[in-house]
């Protein structure tokens, strides 16, 4: 019987008794899931993975800006910006991870891994890693495996909403995600990708979803940036073996718990934090308002 994602200690246990990596246990869950075959799931992971591509590619070339305002090319200042405040591979990424965020506030084509909201964060790692080490579309892909099998976990024992857990559950699920494809991609050890997943969530516990106006645009979009980052931080202590201490699977327990108890304000209703702000509120009247003035022409039309 196929192994079902249920903890990652039982994870990585299926994968020891069957001599099999974390990437090949997904493919053959993915398999007995939907009656495909690996050759079936890889394609259609390659298929998404240049849809993540295009959409880094679109929000770094083409004009971002949203119906609200709130979302102006940002993508394209920070690329094209003659300071590198680190390094220009850590500007690439966060840029990167704007853009494709961008283009899902722009109405774009994104991959949403494991939401819409958080759809910046695994291409903007992923590009960048790929860059940095020359490594193939089909190494990227056995990443981007690994990401999904992570997401099954944390959707079971706690959520990828952010109506249910707060941004915790979308932005910091897609840096686990990322954070656990990078280690993956690189070498590490089935350990060294699970400590990179604990770490990530450590960072990101208690993360409100707070959208302005109800749009998922700000805070969204930089929180794709930074969560981006932190991944790329998580990765890099994990594979120098550094333990998380708390172990993954209750470090998404213990996210879990902080979404089930987190205040409804504070999950995707646009009731509490930044959007409870005065400029928040101000900014929520303005869109209602001009979503208002455009309906009776919109039903002149029809």
């Amino acid at each position: 019987m196929c192994f079902l994602f249920q903890n990652f200690k039982d994870w990585k246990i299926y994968c020891e008794e069957h001599s099999i990596n974390l990437s090949e246990s997904v493919i053959e869950y993915e398999c007995a899931q939907k009656g495909a075959t690996p050759a079936s799931i890889e394609t259609g992971m390659l298929s998404a993975y240049q849809v993540m591509k295009d959409a880094v590619e679109t929000g770094l070339t083409q004009e971002m800006k949203s119906r609200s305002g709130m979302i102006d090319n940002g993508a394209k200042k920070v690329f094209n910006h003659p300071v590198a405040v680190l390094s220009i591979d850590f500007q690439k990424l966060i840029s990167r991870a704007l853009a494709a965020k961008e283009v899902n506030s722009c109405m774009g084509r994104v991959v949403a891994a494991p939401t819409a909201g958080a759809s910046g964060i695994l291409p903007g790692t992923m590009v960048t890693l790929q860059e940095i080490h020359h490594l193939s579309d089909k190494e990227i892909v056995g990443g981007l495996l690994v990401g999904a099998g992570i997401a099954l976990i944390i959707e079971q024992k706690a959520s990828l909403a952010g109506a249910v857990g707060g941004c915790q559950a979308e932005t910091g699920s897609a840096a686990a995600m990322a954070a656990g494809a990078v280690v993956y991609c690189l070498g590490g050890t089935i350990d060294q990708v699970f400590n990179a997943v604990a770490i990530t969530i450590q960072c990101m516990l208690g993360l409100v979803c707070d959208p302005v106006a109800g749009l998922v645009e700000v805070p969204c979009v930089v929180r794709n940036a930074s969560a981006a980052s932190i991944a790329f931080s998580s990765a890099q202590i994990a594979l120098a073996q550094v333990n998380s201490v708390i172990p993954v699977d209750e470090c998404i327990e213990a996210m879990g718990e902080i979404g089930a108890s987190m205040e409804s304000r504070y999950k995707e209703t646009a009731l509490g934090g930044l959007a409870a702000t005065l400029t928040g509120q101000a900014i929520s009247e303005k869109v209602l308002i001009r979503d208002i003035e455009i309906l009776p022409d919109d039903d002149s039309a029809e």
